[in-house]
């Protein structure tokens, strides 16, 4: 009786820590799997990091050349003293792009396109990318005339931009001054919804300063499309270059998070295998000091 009255609480032992073993043991094996994925997720944000850095250095070289040529466009509108039509038609055009994971960039020019309308309600709007007209159509989905995609998945060039100019102008859109929204690049980590005008060749002609330009019809219908074409190209560029730079420092951010969650999850793992062990000693010694 003595013998029996041993080893069976030896018995009752063992078969609670083999449960509690089971239990600790299954925690541990869904750790190692989350660590695993977070780590394949931390791969890859770093990965898109280094490519997003790369497009950010190309396309803040061809925003550098077209600020140069949006900013003499403006300094002609400016000397002529051309001013928008009081009562005219007015063109919205929301500079976006098609992808995500780049923050609340498409957010700004679409909260910017929608204080525009809301300013002047019959206002029509193009929508360049599919993630500002998903923004727009919910609330504005009356005024939008046209809308482009297939933007954005490198450095935009005049060409794409000529296109879009030339589909507006066949379409017969007409308008007496337009709106380009984009986002200005200030700098790597900053970003700010602006505007760039741009005119029909009727209101240019109501410029207080035109006369000082001897400038010939044919010529002037000429300079009204490339100044056009001009500054959506303009927006296209600085958009991207702010894009690239957003989901650069998103990436970045998402890195570093994933890196914390490694450190915690590798914390409660080793602590959890610690523990474990520690209960496999303590039942060994317990059982081997009743024996």
């Amino acid at each position: 009786m003595f013998a029996f009255r041993a080893i069976r609480p030896v018995v009752v032992n063992t078969t609670q820590s083999v449960g509690y073993q089971n239990r600790n043991y299954a925690t541990l094996k869904e750790i190692q799997l989350r660590l695993k994925s977070v780590n394949s997720i931390a791969k890859i944000t770093k990965s898109m990091k280094m490519i997003a850095s790369t497009k950010m250095t190309r396309a803040q070289k061809s925003m550098e050349v077209a600020r140069v040529f949006g900013a003499t466009q403006t300094a002609l509108f400016t000397h002529a003293d051309t001013k928008p039509t009081e009562g005219g038609n007015t063109l919205i055009i929301t500079v976006s792009s098609d992808r995500g994971l780049c923050g609340g960039i498409h957010s700004s020019v679409s909260k910017r396109s929608r204080k525009l309308i809301q300013e002047n309600p019959n206002s029509q709007l193009i929508v360049l990318g599919d993630k500002a007209k998903a923004q727009l159509s919910r609330t504005t989905r009356e005024n939008i005339k046209l809308s482009f995609n297939q933007i954005g998945k490198a450095v935009p060039t005049y060409n794409e931009a000529s296109s879009i100019a030339d589909t507006i102008l066949k379409e017969k859109i007409e308008f007496d001054q337009a709106v380009i929204v984009y986002n200005y690049f200030k700098s790597v980590i900053s970003y700010e919804a602006k505007t760039i005008p741009a005119f029909s060749v009727s209101t240019f002609e109501k410029s207080g300063n035109f006369d000082a330009y001897e400038v010939e019809d044919d010529v002037l219908e000429n300079l009204q499309e490339f100044a056009f074409a001009n500054s959506i190209y303009w927006g296209l560029v600085e958009g991207h270059a702010a894009e690239m730079a957003s989901k650069r420092s998103a990436m970045e951010n998402a890195t570093k998070n994933a890196g914390e969650m490694i450190e915690k999850l590798t914390m409660t793992y080793n602590r959890g295998r610690q523990a474990a062990i520690t209960n496999e000693l303590v039942d060994i010694i317990t059982g081997a000091s009743a024996i």
